[in-house]
């Protein structure tokens, strides 16, 4: 079981959550019935009960044992020390301004690419999304220097495996200056970076 991006995994979570919520409504109605019953229960009828919640503990324990490792990000993101990134894009952000930021990347399926963004001045957040509003990946900007003034990194790797056109926006509330009067970010770049290359149902051709 593996996952290529992360509306693949929110789609199977739906679904396995949807099912064990119903198992634990269960195990509530289970324990209603029992009270309302005129004839008390007799103690071996606890026995089933609770082989029953050690089953659902095991069960939800056990799906976050065994999904884990299939989310993509989680081992490019311990192993990231070993992988060189396919292009890196670094640029900075000041006044709730993207500075240096390129007009448009274009990324090929499969590329790993590298974001580097630092701030000049407040806690900003980089985050892509899709067309249709969902968030592909994000992470927080925060400022400062190292020793040397220079300013610090805050990078993130991502393989892209859909096509697809998405939109960057700042992830963080960093104050009123990042909205127009209507509301509306004002960090928001508008099919910033394309996905080429991929098939229909994700992968590479």
């Amino acid at each position: 079981m593996t996952f290529s991006n992360s509306a693949e995994l929110l789609s199977f979570h739906w679904v396995a959550y949807s099912i064990y919520s119903a198992l634990i409504i269960s195990v509530i109605a289970w324990f209603g019935y029992n009270l309302t019953r005129k004839e008390k229960t007799k103690s071996v009828v606890r026995i089933p009960f609770y082989t029953y919640i050690g089953f659902l503990v095991a069960m939800g324990v056990g799906h976050h044992i065994f999904t884990y490792n299939t989310i993509p990000w989680v081992s490019q993101d311990i192993t990231r020390d070993d992988i060189t990134p396919d292009a890196t894009y670094k640029f900075e952000v000041e006044k709730h301004k993207w500075i240096d930021m390129p007009e448009k990347v274009t990324v090929e399926c499969g590329q790993t690419i590298e974001f580097d963004v630092r701030s000049r001045d407040l806690v900003y957040g980089f985050g892509l999304f899709r067309q249709d509003g969902s968030m592909v990946m994000q992470m927080q900007v925060n400022p400062g220097t190292d020793v040397n003034g220079i300013l610090d990194p805050n990078d993130i790797l991502w393989t892209f495996n859909h096509n697809g056109l998405f939109d960057v926006m700042s992830t963080e509330y960093s104050g009123p200056k990042a909205y127009d009067e209507d509301g509306h970010s004002v960090m928001l770049v508008k099919k910033w970076l394309e996905v080429v290359g991929c098939k229909e149902e994700g992968g590479k051709k």
